[in-house]
């Protein structure tokens, strides 16, 4: 038998210990045994969103979302991530979603500066010049 809490115990001494992809391993592993806990997938985002394995960390955080919406730091992980891939229109609802639900500045900080990179993208426009000098 697996010892889930013992996979999950190893993940994050890796973690504490600047390997985000060591702890994947155990905690992926852990997540094969036990799908829908929380504490366990939210360690394996973390892992993944560390090593910037974030096609991983996105399923994994859209996981958590479905099993519960109203987690803030979730939706900020979620969000963050999506930002990370340059995917700020799509990262601004998680963080806007997550600045309500947890009311923390450094959220809003967060939001305001994914606004501004959407915004940027909507004035400059993909195939805009880039500015001159």
């Amino acid at each position: 038998m697996t010892d889930v809490l013992e996979l999950l115990r190893k993940g994050r001494m890796f973690r504490a210990a600047g390997d985000p992809s060591g702890a994947a391993r155990y905690l992926a592993e852990a997540a094969e045994h036990a799908p829908h806990d929380r504490t366990v997938l939210t360690e394996l985002a973390l892992a993944h969103f560390q090593s910037a394995s974030l096609g991983k960390a996105e399923g994994v955080l859209k996981a958590l979302v479905d099993l519960d919406p109203s987690d803030g730091y979730t939706r900020l992980l979620l969000g963050r991530t999506l930002s990370r891939q340059s995917r700020h229109a799509e990262a601004l609802p998680q963080l806007r979603l997550a600045a309500a639900l947890t009311r923390d500045p450094e959220v809003e900080t967060e939001v305001a500066r994914v606004r501004a990179r959407v915004a940027d993208a909507v004035t400059t426009g993909p195939e805009a010049p880039p500015p001159s000098p």
